[in-house]
């Protein structure tokens, strides 16, 4: 079963206005076709409005994290033998308890 895509409606200037924009884009436009495309933005007014709204977004981008947000990572104490052994042998005794669990819930 095929699903077709939506149909929407376009005006011309809408059509003609993406096309000069793709060709402005990659560098092939013309100033016939610059001209075409300035007329068609000062004319359609909601094709204005979304471009002053790209232009917003652009110009005012969201703000990320502050440096006094930052948390940096300390590098910690480093381990020795004796606490590299207790790590393992909790490790061992967590894995164990979980095993034994996930079979206590399986029965």
């Amino acid at each position: 079963m095929k699903y077709h895509k939506q149909l929407e409606r376009r005006t011309f200037s809408q059509d003609r206005f993406e096309i000069l924009i793709k060709r402005l884009k990659s560098g092939k436009a013309t100033f016939n076709e610059l001209t075409e495309l300035d007329e068609i933005v000062n004319r359609d007014a909601t094709i204005r409005e979304s471009i002053l709204e790209e232009m917003q977004a652009v110009n005012n981008p969201p703000e990320g994290p502050k440096p006094d947000d930052i948390i940096y990572d300390q590098p910690g104490k480093k381990l020795t033998l004796l606490d590299k052994i207790l790590a393992f042998i909790n490790r061992l005794f967590n894995m164990v308890t979980a095993g034994e669990l996930n079979t206590a819930l399986l029965n």
